[in-house]
């Protein structure tokens, strides 16, 4: 392939000093599940969320059918069923696999690949391609993943990651696109974004949209028209960095494109209900443990902790919510910090007679730590040296390896998944067998 790539720059004039690829996977959960079961690669699916609550994840097929995401499952259980849709429970372990192997396959073809999410990935090139053979390079990247991997995906071309991340948008929703699309000249662009609406922008949510469509602004060409300059005054450098990159202007790094979290929550409904204090607290030091881990891995420590736990508003009793905050004086990072908070918290949270539903935390002022100032008057309770090892050893001997007592060692709050795929890449019982 790099060959291929070389023989062709050679062949073509220079367009662009830099050229980023947006690769991403059509229905990707849905399509997981096809992967290793051809009984169903021709029918419409649908994935299931976390104790299969809601409808997160739909094949193009299940869309055709009228189903939609983010509806509850018990809404629509008896229209799937009716219509010879095929339901499964969200199977993590297979979807991360699956994404591993995705770049694992895209970096033969760039050296420069950052996963942005599990199912989408950036590439950069400093090629120098015409766009017909962007457009074919497309193609055989595509074509390349769905031989080796198994699983549809769009790629679309720009000199900018926004105009990478437009251009893939086209690659799978404007007509004549076949799942390669390319941004490089003032009349492609013109072409795509006039039939991008506003809320289709990377980087554009719902709110700012509104706001735009109220300015007259309802498509991506139209935002690109905009001085950069006001839209910054008007909104935020954001939106300005959004309009310059519409125009080819380089403006984002990855750290950029995926910048650290502000908050940081971790909530889960439970698949038997909670009626005790014990298991109540157990649950949140569970959610403890993921919150405070994702905060180390970007480096940041948290200024304030919320806490929540409810019963759930479909029950024929009255629905209860009930919420604790709390802040640290020195912000933080160390586990037994917000385990300590969440063990205060438990009196106020927990109500007798309340079959709680779901529970969780959110961490909050969140800072980079690199830049956190000591208190001279204050002792230190985080211990980012005893976090760091822990980390470690979980990481390298598997999830769960060291965790904290308060969380438990049997927990009957884990996800309900009555429709799990096996997990074929992850579980050695579960490989699948070859009969020749």
């Amino acid at each position: 392939m790099r060959h291929r790539q070389c023989t062709l720059a050679q062949q073509s004039k220079y367009e662009s000093e830099l050229m980023f690829a947006l690769c991403d996977v059509t229905a990707a959960y849905a399509s997981a599940e096809k992967i290793y079961d051809p009984t169903i690669r021709d029918k419409p699916v649908l994935v299931l969320s976390n104790n299969d609550s809601n409808v997160v994840a739909l094949c193009p097929l299940a869309k055709q059918l009228g189903f939609k995401k983010f509806v509850p499952y018990f809404q629509i259980a008896d229209a799937a069923k009716n219509a010879g849709v095929i339901v499964k429970s969200s199977n993590y372990e297979l979807y991360q696999d699956t994404a591993n192997r995705l770049f694992s396959t895209l970096e033969r073809f760039c050296d420069n690949v950052h996963e942005y999410s599990i199912d989408e990935a950036f590439l950069s090139f400093d090629t120098s391609l015409k766009d017909r053979d962007w457009y074919l390079l497309g193609h055989e990247i595509r074509k390349t993943v769905w031989r080796e991997v198994k699983i549809p995906i769009g790629v679309g071309f720009g000199p900018t990651p926004t105009l990478a991340k437009a251009a893939n948008h086209a690659s799978k929703k404007l007509p004549g696109c076949t799942g390669s699309a390319i941004i490089n000249t003032y009349a492609e662009r013109k072409h795509i974004l006039t039939q991008m609406s506003v809320n289709d922008v990377w980087g554009i949510g719902s709110r700012i949209a509104k706001r735009l469509n109220a300015l007259n602004i309802n498509d991506a060409f139209s935002l690109a028209q905009q001085d950069p300059k006001k839209m910054r005054k008007l909104f935020s450098i954001l939106v300005e960095n959004t309009v310059r990159e519409l125009n080819g202007e380089k403006r984002l790094t990855w750290d950029d494109v995926r910048p650290n979290k502000k908050e940081i929550y971790s909530t889960r409904s439970f698949s038997e209900r909670i009626t005790t204090p014990v298991e109540l607290k157990k649950a949140l030091a569970f959610h403890a443990e993921i919150a405070a881990n994702k905060l180390r891995k970007q480096h940041s420590v948290a200024g304030s902790i919320t806490l929540f736990a409810a019963n759930s508003p479909h029950d024929n009793t009255h629905y209860v919510k009930r919420t604790s905050y709390a802040t640290f004086v020195i912000p933080t990072c160390d586990t037994r910090d917000f385990l300590n908070v969440i063990s205060d918290a438990i009196p106020r949270l927990f109500l007798p007679g309340v079959k709680y539903y779901k529970a969780g935390l959110g961490l909050l002022d969140i800072r980079d730590n690199n830049f956190q100032q000591a208190d001279l008057f204050t002792a230190q309770s985080n211990d980012p040296k005893l976090m760091d090892a822990l980390d470690n050893v979980n990481q390298r001997f598997g999830r769960d390896t060291l965790s904290f007592a308060a969380k438990g060692f049997h927990r009957t709050f884990d996800m309900k998944r009555n429709f799990l795929s096996k997990r074929y890449t992850t579980r050695w019982t579960d490989i699948p067998k070859i009969k020749c």
